[in-house]
């Protein structure tokens, strides 16, 4: 690429690496001062990205940290999209998002019945 092409709008750039469904989701991000750009926060998503940058931001319920390695030419498939980025996000131990799930599942008919009768009273 040439310098000129060597940078991106981080808006497209988000949208490109696929963290977001949409370009206008990122752009909502980056506007409402939810991503930093190397440490420092954006609000601005005609705000421009190079490799070598480091992002910031919320997805979900984590926290992101991802270092550009490219600038994307298209949103192409995923694995061209996970090349765009090194991700730096430390890895959570799998914990229940619920202390109390002991990860059954939904009830069966059974424990359904079960569960309405002890809200009633009584099972009448």
């Amino acid at each position: 690429m040439t310098e000129a092409a060597a940078k991106i709008r981080v808006d497209k750039w988000l949208w490109h690496a696929r963290f977001f469904k949409t370009r206008s989701l990122a752009a909502k991000q980056v506007g409402a001062g939810h991503v930093r750009l190397n440490g420092d926060k954006i609000h601005k998503p005609a705000q421009n990205v190079t490799p070598g940058d480091v992002l910031t931001f919320a997805q979900g319920d984590q926290i992101r940290v991802v270092k550009i390695e490219a600038i994307g030419e298209r949103r192409g498939p995923a694995p061209e999209a996970q090349a765009l980025y090194f991700d730096m996000t430390e890895k959570r131990e799998n914990v229940p998002r619920n202390p109390k799930y002991e990860g059954k599942g939904r009830p069966d008919k059974k424990e359904r019945r079960a569960l309405d009768l002890s809200r009633r009273g009584g099972g009448f």
